[in-house]
């Protein structure tokens, strides 16, 4: 039965309207998510409380520099935060990407204009989430290491009320090309993998990814911020 629900999800996961067809291959390291060992690496992990929330909640990024808001909007509704009202959806309230940069707070971080000719760094992701209210924690790679990464978003996984994203170098794990911003789902103890909910989903499908190599990817410089990417913590105050 177990078996039954995920594959359902998986393929509700991937079958929306807003995700096309055909996604680019994948590189041997990597495992999508719609395979039947990307299945299997779900139902055997034991670290995956985040995974039916955020599945609940998987958006495709707006445009190609919005993948730090899709993820951003992704978390604050599944930790059911107070998000802006809209007309469309009145009286009822949910974060989109159109309404995330409604709160003045938000907009003071960066414009949203901005962020739509360039993306987001790590800091400004922190800032941003912040600005609604919730507890964030911002780790550069240079600040830590691969294996107080690999313990604590390991660990973050194991718990509800509390979600990891993950800012990487997308060459550096065998994908085009840049930067990019996505939430972690789950964590295999087996395989050491961690499933990334990419919110590109019109080029890739969620993937298991190797600790060891999404470290490396975190540990680059970004270019505009002049540090290293890394990761954030985010939870009710």
């Amino acid at each position: 039965m177990k078996k039954f629900i995920t594959g359902t999800i998986i393929g509700l996961l991937l079958s929306s309207s807003q995700v096309l067809a055909q996604t680019l291959t994948l590189s041997p390291n990597l495992i999508g998510f719609n395979s039947p060992e990307g299945e299997n690496l779900l139902l055997t992990s034991r670290s995956r409380e985040d995974f039916f929330p955020l599945s609940m909640q998987f958006v495709t990024q707006n445009n190609q520099a919005y993948c730090g808001v899709a993820s951003s909007i992704m978390v604050l509704n599944s930790l059911g935060i107070n998000a802006p009202e809209i007309p469309q959806y009145s009286p009822y309230r949910v974060f989109t990407q159109d309404n995330f940069f409604s709160n003045e707070k938000t907009k003071a971080v960066i414009a949203p204009e901005v962020v739509a000719r360039q993306g987001i760094t790590l800091n400004e992701l922190g800032g941003l989430i912040a600005s609604y209210g919730v507890k964030v924690e911002v780790h550069h790679a240079s600040d830590t290491s691969l294996e107080q990464f690999r313990k604590q978003a390991a660990e973050n996984l194991k718990q509800k009320g509390n979600f990891v994203i993950v800012n990487y170098l997308r060459r550096e794990i065998g994908q085009e090309k840049g930067g990019h911003i996505s939430p972690l789902a789950a964590y295999n103890e087996q395989t050491d993998r961690f499933l990334i909910m990419d919110v590109s989903r019109y080029k890739y499908p969620p993937v298991w990814v190797k600790t060891a190599d999404l470290w490396k990817a975190m540990n680059t410089v970004d270019s505009v911020a002049k540090k290293t990417r890394g990761f954030v913590f985010v939870s009710k105050i």
